[in-house]
Order: structure tokens, then sequence, then C-alpha cells
């Protein structure tokens, strides 16, 4: 093993932070002194090396499994060294196909936190399918899931989706949109409530933009941020009393682009900032959104 300054603090009179365990463990996984499925020491081990106590060690640990490095941190056994990524995994996705895989990754944490502004919550309900299953099968339990979303005001005029031929009197397209936004807000609510028969602290919150967002973010344990441009098109919809022709996007086919904290200090700017940005948007100019 290569002798690192943190190393030498180790048996010096100063003790490591966690983030400072954190930057050493990381050293070691990614010089391949600790390959993809590896146990790591015990909790205890690893306060004996590093001459701190065990606290210190869990907060590195959960770092580094935000970080994707780990699986399973938990209070049992030793977590594992994760599996890289799969091939591919930078390159953007549909929506419906990127989303899933990054919001099962997210619920291993111990506290799962999802942030997303969005049209509707389309995307979210199938992709949250996966985790949830897995919830419900045992082999997923994180201890309290905080969800957030922003979805656009039912008083405002959406710059999409609107009739090709203008708003009349009558909005057929933004009643259409609306009824899609309360019900899906309405089965996400539901999926996510049924997981507090595991025990599990779930807190789902809407509130209101006085905008119509042009891309979808999706903010996950304030680690990750997913974005996806809505692509506007023009299309007819037949409904019972007639075809509607306007401009719409199809958001489940968008391309997800990631960017993670871990990945770099251009990637890690990202994240902070969209997440400031969703901060400041819920605590300031948003409002109560009632699913009706």
């Amino acid at each position: 093993m290569v002798v690192t300054q943190e190393n030498v603090a180790v048996n010096g009179s100063r003790r490591l932070s966690p983030q400072e365990i954190a930057d050493v463990l990381r050293e070691r996984i990614r010089g391949g002194e600790l390959r993809a499925g590896d146990r790591l020491p015990t909790q205890a081990e690893l306060a004996d090396e590093f001459g701190v106590e065990r606290g210190a060690v869990r907060q590195a640990l959960r770092a580094l499994q935000d970080d994707g490095l780990l699986t399973n941190v938990s209070k049992g056994s030793p977590p594992r060294i994760a599996e890289p990524p799969a091939p591919g995994h930078d390159e953007p996705q549909p929506t419906m196909v990127g989303l899933s895989p990054r919001l099962t990754a997210a619920f291993s944490a111990p506290h799962v936190r999802i942030d997303a502004a969005c049209l509707t919550a389309e995307s979210l309900i199938p992709a949250l399918g996966e985790p949830l299953r897995l919830i419900h099968g045992g082999s997923l339990r994180p201890e309290r899931i905080d969800v957030r979303i922003l979805l656009p005001s039912r008083d405002i005029d959406l710059a999409f989706p609107v009739p090709v031929e203008g708003r009349g009197d009558d909005d057929p397209v933004h009643e259409r949109w609306l009824a899609m936004r309360n019900a899906q807000g309405h089965v996400l609510r539901h999926n996510l409530q049924t997981l507090r028969s595991h025990g599990i602290d779930v807190r789902i919150t809407f509130r209101a933009l006085p905008f119509t967002p042009p891309v979808k973010l999706y903010l996950l344990n304030g680690s990750e941020a997913l974005m996806a441009y809505y692509m506007v098109t023009r299309r007819e919809e037949p409904t019972d009393t007639g075809t509607l022709d306007m401009y719409d996007v199809l958001g489940t086919e968008s391309l997800l682009f990631s960017f993670e904290k871990a990945a770099g200090q251009r990637d890690a700017a990202f994240v902070e900032e969209s997440q400031k940005w969703f901060d400041a948007l819920w605590e300031t100019i948003t409002t109560d959104l009632t699913l009706s």
C-alpha cells in the first residue's frame, strides 16, 4: 500500500476527518487494491486502522456510497465495492430507459432524496417500478424517503402543450394536461406511500411552478443530476369530442443526460448548482399544489 499524507496523520496526533478517510478508501478502490465485489473490513477494523470513532467511519462509508463506489452500507455486514457502471452508462438514453436504473441505485441509500421538476409525473411512475418492487421484495430497505416534486400551476398559460390554432374560451388541451398532471400525481403519491407498510418513513410533497419548465430535472441524493430537454413537436390526438391538434412534448423519449459529483469538478458543479436552483424555487416563488 502506498503511504500517503493521510496515513501518516493516522499515526500522529491529528485524527482523520470522515472526508479524509473516504479519500483514502477511494484511492484504494481506484488504484485496484480493492476490487468490485470485495468486502471492506468491518467498521471496527477500519476505526482501529484510522484511529477514529466508528461514527467517522460510517460517515466516510456513506459518502462513498453516495459516490456510487460502495453498496449495502448498513449496520450489518461490511459493504462491498460496487460494480463499475455498465458500458454505455454515460451515453444519454431516452428518459423512460435511463431513469429507472439511476433511481434503483439511488434507493440503495439509507436516506433517499429525490427532487424533480417536470411537466407531469409521466416518466417517474414507471421508472420507480423497479426500486419499489425491490423494496416490497425485501432486496432494498431504505430507512427514509423524501420526494419533492415541482409541477406547473394549473392557473398559468402553459407554453406547451397548447392548441395549434391558439387558445379560445375553452382550452381542451390545457384540461387534458391538467387531468394527466393530477392523476399521475395521485398515482405517484399512492405508490410511494405503500412503502410505509415496511416501516419506511416516506414523505412526498408537491409545489406549483409559476412557469412551464423547458427541461425536466431529477436530483438524486444530492449526488447526481439528470436532465432532459422537452422537445416540442406538433401532433394530433383523437378524443371523444374530436381531434386535438396541438404543440406538445414527448417527454419519455427525451434524451436523459447524467451529471455525477464523483465524475469530476465540472459535473460536481452542475449537480450543486442544480440543487441550489431547485431549492431556491421551492422556497420562494412556488406555491402549495393541490392535486384535484
